[in-house]
């Protein structure tokens, strides 16, 4: 499975011919290929070409006789491709770098053409501009282009009773935020890039957006993947907003399947299993510290009712269940003494446990 896109940095002088010979030949000899100009101009400094594919594919590469290269290599001459077609074999042996790590001008350029793409390709993207650019990277790889855009307007992101634009709105709010720009390749590319819609797997990693809104909304920054000792890493870290880091609580997110889409018997006992891969996994080898926070917002309201009447335990404390909609709306209910403050953004039931 290709992984999401990313530049490859290939050192040395470049020109038209030798791209001509070294990249168009091989990828129209195996695909049929054309190379023409940018759609957009490239950085100072540099030249730039658009490779199309006759099957669809795309790539681009740019060059320059010296930039100060990507993190960690010296400047000089040097090119920089990025798409979504085949490696010509000319650049095998090249590094991979994200696009955070080339210089800033080629990454704009880059996402400025690869964004005209995607919203050419799938114009139900362009009110949303934030979710556009932040799933770029898997929007538009290699193996991931078709079923990550499929996740988000035919199947609504995981929400059941919901359109596409609704969920498409509700994580463009998420992402407007900004609370996640930073560690942005790592986030999306928790979608996956594989050819078939898993819904399994992306309704689990919208469950971290989810979390990231509520606690962004309830006054916390967070940072993702946090590395604990035991070698695990914990979702993210919530800090109070200026607290210079202290007083940081470690939260874990998990998002139980409903029952019509696993073996679980009913809505409290999917909950359970769920949240037992996760208490019998990392939260166990921590030692406690870490804060569980269930989102339940896959399942549909009939399904909802009864674990909000039995507030079933989830094998850890303290931890939170809720459930999210689209709109922002969400209910839920805690166990234990939860040292974060969620009232404002998540309407608990009457008999919850209180926080501490």
């Amino acid at each position: 499975m290709a992984r999401p896109l990313r530049f490859r940095y290939a050192p040395g002088g470049w020109s038209p011919g030798r791209l001509r010979s070294e990249v168009l030949q091989p990828l129209d000899d195996n695909l049929g290929a054309t190379m023409d100009g940018p759609w957009y101009r490239p950085p100072d400094g540099y030249d730039a070409v658009r490779f199309e594919m006759d099957n669809g594919d795309i790539a681009l590469f740019a060059w320059t006789d010296g930039d100060e290269g990507p993190t960690g290599i010296e400047s000089g001459p040097g090119g920089y491709w990025i798409g979504n077609t085949e490696t010509p074999e000319s650049l095998w042996r090249t590094e991979k770098y994200g696009f955070s790590e080339v210089p800033y001008p080629v990454s704009r350029w880059a996402e400025r053409e690869l964004l005209a793409q995607l919203r050419m390709e799938s114009p139900w993207l362009a009110p949303y501009d934030h979710l556009a650019w932040f799933f770029l990277p898997v929007f538009l790889s290699k193996d991931g282009r078709e079923s990550t855009r499929s996740f988000f307007i035919d199947h609504a992101a995981g929400f059941p009773d919901a359109t596409a634009d609704e969920a498409l709105q509700h994580y463009e709010s998420v992402l407007h935020t900004g609370a996640l720009d930073d560690d942005r390749e790592e986030m999306a590319g928790k979608l996956g890039t594989s050819e078939q819609v898993d819904l399994t797997r992306m309704t689990a990693a919208m469950g971290e957006f989810n979390v990231a809104k509520l606690l962004v909304d309830a006054g916390y920054a967070i940072t993702p993947e946090i590395e604990v000792t035991t070698g695990h890493s914990i979702d993210f870290r919530a800090d109070p907003r200026g607290s210079d880091g202290a007083g940081g609580v470690l939260v874990e997110v998990t998002r139980p399947l409903p029952p019509a889409r696993r073996a679980a018997s009913s809505a409290t006992a999917a909950i359970r299993e769920t949240a037992k891969t996760k208490t019998e996994g990392q939260l166990d080898a921590h030692a406690g510290g870490v804060v569980l926070l269930v989102d339940c917002s896959s399942f549909p309201a009939s399904a909802w009712e009864p674990i909000m009447t039995e507030q079933p335990e989830v094998g850890h404390r303290p931890a939170v269940v809720f459930r999210l909609r689209p709109d922002g709306a969400a209910t839920g209910y805690q166990m234990g003494s939860v040292p974060l403050s969620l009232a404002e953004v998540i309407e608990f039931a009457a008999d919850t446990e209180s926080t501490a």
